[in-house]
């Protein structure tokens, strides 16, 4: 699609679902279009790359690609988190793969050697190379910064502090005590649709009696509008008749609320997307939580989190008492990845159109304003 026709449906999309257009097709399906949202949201945003408690011990380390720039993120020697271009100084070589733990860093082409903090400590047969200093060839460091218990990266130098992105987010959350829970599951796996979808069904009280009616629908109430916020962020809480951490015929097999929890929201989830890539449900016992990574226009990994505050994760009978949030978990992407790429599908017919925003989708609705706010800006 060209890009002044694109910039035109963009333009009709500016966040109030009762009047905004959805955002075109083009940019859930389009290479063009995916290679210009590099540039224009996750090199320029605050990037939320999971919990901060993977990353538990000195070395711990994950290698992964965060929209086509090789990244690892590791706890070094004193406690700090740390987030590296994952490429060797020497002729670029990936250093570490997956996830693991380690002393220091190895390049497994030719042996340069980095410690914890980045620095280059080993670079064998170098002798003869002139005004070669090892302290000029260290890795390349990215923000790194953890709030309420998330971990934000940030590739772009222009972007600015983590605390003016998210704004509110904080005050927000705090009935939560989101940084004092503790992660208990992590699963990742690869979905084919665009990113920006997989986030956006998260967000989608619409789809329920559709895709979910006999699992999860019943247990929710029509939801409030979203609050007024400040920050790069949109959330909306709901009632629920039970809780929405397990499936409509579970509910009998619940953990403890969330201690920290007072008044109406013991009775409800609040459902938050920071942009651009992460969004979870503060439910009242759990807390689940997605981060998505493009691989391409046509593609997403995904991440995917559950977290309970720490004294339910300590119980003697929380391994067996947690199996009914697994299955929710699981039986819900069970029902959404195939709609998903059903969907995508569509969208990648070149008679595909923009849409229009249900009641039901507010959340949506404002990250299609954002997002299209920054690639109108590119």
């Amino acid at each position: 699609m060209e890009w002044n026709e694109l910039r035109d449906q963009l333009a009709r999309v500016h966040g109030d679902f009762e009047t905004s257009m959805t955002l075109p097709p083009a940019c859930y399906v389009d290479e063009a279009v995916h290679q210009r949202e590099v540039d224009a949201v996750f090199r320029k945003s605050w990037v939320g790359v999971g919990r901060v408690d993977r990353w538990k011990a000195a070395g711990d380390y994950t290698a992964f690609s965060l929209a086509g720039v090789p990244l690892a993120v590791l706890r070094d020697e004193a406690g700090a988190l740390r987030a590296f271009a994952n490429s060797c100084r020497h002729r670029g070589t990936p250093l570490l793969e997956g996830d693991g733990r380690c002393d220091h860093i190895i390049c497994p082409f030719h042996g340069w050697t980095y410690g914890l903090d980045g620095r280059l400590g080993g670079a064998p047969r170098m002798e003869r190379a002139e005004g070669f200093h090892k302290g000029d060839y260290g890795l390349l460091p990215f923000r790194i910064e953890a709030r309420d218990g998330f971990v934000f990266v940030c590739l772009g130098k222009d972007a600015p502090d983590l605390d003016d992105w998210l704004g509110d987010f904080s005050t927000m959350h705090a009935p939560w005590a989101l940084g004092d829970m503790v992660s208990v599951r992590r699963r990742e796996l690869e979905v084919d649709c665009n990113w920006k979808a997989f986030l956006e069904v998260f967000n989608d009280y619409y789809h329920l009696p559709y895709v979910h009616r006999d699992t999860i629908d019943a247990v929710y109430d029509a939801p409030d509008d979203c609050d007024v916020v400040t920050g790069n962020y949109t959330t909306q809480f709901g009632t629920t008749q039970g809780t929405g951490g397990v499936l409509t015929d579970a509910q009998d097999e619940t953990l403890p609320v969330n201690q920290s929890l007072t008044g109406r929201n013991r009775q409800g989830t609040r459902y938050t997307w920071v942009f651009p890539n992460m969004t979870f449900a503060a439910g009242t016992e759990a807390v689940w939580v997605y981060e998505t990574y493009p691989l391409g226009a046509n593609r997403t990994r995904v991440g995917m989190t559950l977290c309970f505050p720490a004294e339910i994760a300590a119980r003697d009978d929380f391994e067996t008492r947690v199996k009914p949030y697994y299955e929710r978990a699981d039986t819900l992407l069970d029902e959404d990845i195939p709609m998903l790429e059903r969907q995508h599908l569509g969208l990648a017919s070149p008679y595909a159109q923009q849409g229009r925003f249900s009641h039901l989708e507010p959340s949506v609705a404002r990250f299609a304003g954002w997002y299209a706010e920054r690639m109108r800006a590119s």
